[in-house]
């Protein structure tokens, strides 16, 4: 394999200079969104400085209680940004189970990846475990923010025929489940998309880091292979967790959808 290619300032400064131009074209089309375009690429720019240097001191330093720092600090923000992120308003029971579904689904496929497949010692190794974790925890988040976009909306907008087949002794497991459905299918297409063009459409950005940086392309193919597999797994059970027992806060303990018009 070749050496890797160090970037060196003005290298990153043309690359800079690139998203300039960028924005000059955008300007000049009259699309208001190179106040967007800079203020996202600054914020990529200091996030990821600053990771890379909580990163070195990470791996200089192993511990396992940084690591589950880290981990603990993932799954915070990720609960925190799908709440955020929801157009309606989220019941607190529902709340709860977005916070259980992700650590739930995310911390045991995250284990079972680290543990059984890729096999690390110790277990807390950083340079395997944040940057797992990292993907799993992103990619869940992104399908649960999808399920419950889709089970919300399905439940308020739906409503009259939920009420209908409650009414005719359906059970809300019955009453909800084509909502419930649409859910998990809204989260999970996403994912299936992308491993559907894999290799075909585009390479895979983990894969592309790791044949820049000078590994063998099978290597980054058997990782890559085995990290989508471990997303699949993250979101799917992140997804299932969460609409199975989301739709339940919809009903009380009589069976009766609670939801306002």
């Amino acid at each position: 394999m070749n050496s890797v290619i160090d970037l060196h300032l003005l290298q990153m400064i043309a690359a800079y200079i690139f998203v300039f131009i960028l924005m000059i074209i955008v300007k000049l089309k009259g699309i208001p969104r190179e106040t967007e375009i800079l203020i996202s690429s600054v914020r990529m720019t200091i996030q990821l400085i600053l990771t890379g240097y909580i990163l070195v001191y990470l791996f200089k330093n192993p511990s396992p209680l940084y690591t589950l720092l880290v981990l603990i600090a993932m799954e915070v923000f990720s609960i925190y940004n799908i709440i955020k992120r929801s157009k309606s308003k989220l019941s607190p029971k529902l709340k709860q189970i977005i916070a259980l579904s992700m650590i739930g689904g995310t911390v045991s496929c995250l284990f079972y990846f680290l543990l059984v497949v890729i096999r690390i010692s110790p277990w807390y190794d950083p340079q395997y475990f944040i940057p797992i974790a990292g993907m799993l925890i992103g990619n869940s988040m992104t399908g649960i923010s999808l399920g419950v976009s889709r089970l919300v909306d399905g439940m308020h907008t739906q409503k009259n025929l939920v009420e209908g087949a409650l009414m005719l002794g359906a059970t809300p497991k019955t009453a909800a489940k084509h909502i419930v459905n649409n859910a998990f299918d809204s989260a999970i297409l996403p994912t299936i998309n992308s491993m559907v063009g894999m290799g075909i459409v585009f390479l895979p950005g983990m894969m592309t880091g790791q044949i820049l940086s000078g590994i063998s392309p099978i290597t980054a193919i058997e990782y890559q292979i085995a990290i989508m597999l471990g997303i699949l797994g993250s979101v799917a059970l992140t997804v299932i967790f969460f609409v199975q027992l989301g739709y339940k806060t919809f009903f009380n303990d009589q069976n009766q959808l609670i939801i306002g018009d």
